[in-house]
């Protein structure tokens, strides 16, 4: 199922807070956004601390439907822990990847995960079956 990166909704919800999260951005996310910004890897759109559904992305690339998340300490409490496979499944039902780094993996090994984020960027799309051919 594939739905715009609103979740089919015309209107930002939560612009206020996505603006908030980009001006209060972790140090990964500010290292993070310093490789993925302006098409720097492989010539990509990426928007940062975007409302998709009832949610916020770190980043999100609408040309892949990949969702790119930095996963601070809050994300090792028990309410976040819990939390965060449901947002994964909400995400993945609506046709978006999810890739999830912790903050520590963004910091001490930022080329390891950019180079992550790059080899799922630049698989292939997959191509629909031509007429009459599969499932």
């Amino acid at each position: 199922m594939e739905t715009s990166y609103r979740d089919d909704r015309q209107i930002v919800e939560r612009l206020g807070r996505c603006r908030q999260l980009r001006r209060e951005q972790t140090d990964a996310e500010r290292r993070l956004w310093q490789s993925l910004r302006g098409r720097q890897l492989s010539g990509v759109k990426f928007r940062r601390q975007h409302e998709f559904g009832p949610y916020v992305l770190d980043f999100y690339c609408p040309e892949r439907n990949l969702a790119v998340e930095a996963d601070g300490g809050q994300h090792l409490e028990a309410a976040a822990a819990a939390a965060d496979p449901a947002r994964t499944r909400y995400l993945e039902a609506r046709g978006v990847r999810v890739l999830r780094f912790t903050d520590t993996q963004v910091l001490m090994e930022t080329e390891a995960v950019l180079e992550v984020i790059r080899q799922v960027v630049e698989e292939p799309s997959p191509q629909p079956s031509p007429k009459g051919r599969g499932s």
